[in-house]
């Protein structure tokens, strides 16, 4: 009898362990065994990538970030359109202006070298080369959760209703991210990504124009010499200063009205957020550890993971 129960019980464990590996957790040592020249090289596509042009860091964390914001983090920003795929490159937020998707190409072919055959995700490759891409423009780093797969579908319907747009107001914007298990402080944080990269005239031409309450007069005058009235709406402009450096310009932007996104000055407008606008403002530490742990909690939204989705041999495409 006991003899019996003890093969029962160890029939359970097995068969709950095999449930467990079927549906893992992510985990930061994923590839340690199977591949452990994988981060080394996408680190090192990602250096090169940002040596050649540092706008392409900003580009690459925004990728991840619009990838994770429908549906999970699994890759479906990366797929091109066919008659069965609704790409979400056309999306309001993605046409003409998401990038880097070559980039990722060239990772997925050295990483794909390097390992022998195609063991890493491009889900997983976007969520690294975020990090990897903060790192080189002089961000904190974080162990990145590795394990996700990649989806079979895609839904330019789902990026027009959840990529947060450059015209929410606050409690939009808190909202937008509550959909996405994201707190206050992981709006806060997450959008302090705009320290990094440059903004469309078509994205704040009705705030340098138009708003007068909560902009500085002078610095809305200096935007609107590059983006006229009508015309120039793929003209570009920094989000901070200080565009391919991670640092606390942004939220300092914020607390003189100097946001350039509608949906950035948002966060400094007598509103739940603006104390740690503030903290952020003078305090680049507490910002990159918050960045961080963001990052890591954006990372974990509805992955694919063990027998769900797929390894794509191609990012662009469904196997």
């Amino acid at each position: 009898m006991a003899a019996s129960y003890s093969f029962v019980f160890l029939h359970v464990l097995v068969i709950f362990s095999l449930a467990r590996m079927a549906f893992a957790d992510l985990s930061d040592d994923f590839y340690d065994d199977i591949c452990p020249q994988a981060l080394p090289t996408i680190r090192r596509v990602v250096e090169d990538a940002v040596r050649q042009e540092r706008r392409m860091g900003a580009s690459l964390l925004r990728l991840h970030f619009h990838d994770c914001f429908v549906n999970g983090c699994d890759a479906s920003i990366l797929l091109d359109q066919t008659a069965t795929i609704d790409s979400e490159k056309t999306s309001r937020a993605n046409n003409n202006s998401a990038r880097g998707f070559e980039v990722i190409d060239r990772i997925k072919s050295e990483v794909d070298k390097v390992c022998g055959r195609p063991v890493v995700s491009c889900a997983d490759i976007l969520a690294v080369a975020a990090r990897d891409s903060v790192v080189a423009l002089h961000g904190p780093t974080w162990e990145v959760e590795l394990g996700r797969r990649d989806s079979t579908t895609a839904s330019r319907t789902t990026a027009n209703n959840d990529i947060p747009t450059p015209l929410m107001d606050l409690p939009a914007l808190i909202d937008n991210f509550k959909k996405q298990g994201l707190d206050e402080e992981d709006l806060v944080a997450l959008s302090g990504g705009h320290t990094l990269g440059f903004s469309q005239c078509s994205t704040f031409r009705n705030r340098i124009y138009n708003e007068t309450n909560n902009i500085d007069s002078t610095f809305a005058s200096q935007r609107q010499a590059n983006c006229p009235h009508s015309g120039g709406d793929s003209n570009l402009a920094s989000l901070d200063p200080t565009p391919a450096l991670f640092d606390s310009k942004y939220f300092s932007n914020l607390v003189s009205k100097k946001g350039l996104l509608h949906s950035d000055q948002a966060l400094f407008s007598g509103g739940e957020t603006d104390e740690l606008v503030k903290t952020y403002s003078t305090n680049l530490r507490t910002f990159s550890k918050d960045f961080a742990k963001s990052m890591i909690k954006m990372g974990n939204i509805k992955p694919l993971t063990g027998n769900e989705g797929q390894i794509r041999v191609d990012c662009r495409k469904v196997n």
